[in-house]
């Protein structure tokens, strides 16, 4: 079983039902062992949209990779996102963070996800529950690249 860490992100509609919705639809492909805390967040790259709420989750999957993206592409698409702007508001975004250890580049798939290291509302809430983990490119730990991040965005803990 693989150990996956998968990033959760809503903007648009009820976003804490849509988060919810998407962690009971990801327990069907791989095996939740830890959720962070719920932040919100304000929108990056694409500021012009509503704030997002954003979390992550450890899981184990026999699901290879590109399998894997194609079931987080399928919650998203059933829980109503369609094409859009890149960056852009959404009701889900499911991104795979880290798939073990494993260094990848595809067409469709980079492991580990290539924009981790300057995203703080992917970095806090890993940093929840995995702060000592080591990014298998750069070796820096969670908790270290979180660190190095100017204080310049807003990732404030969500008190539903």
């Amino acid at each position: 079983m693989a150990r996956v860490f998968i990033a959760l992100g809503s903007n648009q509609g009820d976003r804490s039902t849509m988060l919810a919705a998407a962690l009971d639809r990801l327990a069907g492909a791989i095996t939740l062992v830890e959720r962070s805390l719920v932040y919100e967040t304000a929108p990056k790259y694409v500021t012009d949209q509503p704030a997002f709420l954003n979390m992550v989750v450890e899981g184990r999957t026999e699901l290879p990779p590109e399998p894997l993206l194609d079931t987080l592409k399928a919650i998203e698409s059933g829980l109503g996102r369609g094409a859009g702007r890149r960056y852009g508001p959404r009701p889900i975004d499911l991104d795979i963070l880290f798939y073990d250890d494993l260094i990848t580049e595809t067409v469709r798939l980079t492991i580990p996800h290539p924009r981790i290291p300057e995203r703080r509302f992917v970095l806090q809430p890993l940093a929840d529950i995995a702060p000592s983990y080591h990014h298998p490119v750069s070796g820096t730990t969670v908790a270290a690249m979180l660190a190095a991040l100017p204080d310049d965005d807003d990732v404030i803990l969500f008190d539903a």
